[in-house]
């Protein structure tokens, strides 16, 4: 497996359309393990994790208005 800043750089180097489709492939991911396996720990930590950064970051560009 390649390291937190390997991945982290080339996240970094995605351009925007690229990006999008690197989050809703993971969303997909999780979506299909979640289903597949109803007691999978993981998918039900990453959708709560999810969450909890997209209402940070609506907080903040609403705070920037």
């Amino acid at each position: 497996m390649r390291s937190v800043v390997d991945i982290w750089g080339d996240l970094g180097d995605l351009e925007e359309d690229q990006t999008m489709q690197v989050i809703s492939r993971l969303f997909a991911v999780y979506e299909s393990d979640l289903q597949r396996d109803p007691d999978n720990s993981e998918a039900p930590d990453f959708f709560r994790k999810l969450d909890q950064v997209l209402s940070l970051v609506c907080e903040c560009n609403s705070n920037r208005r």
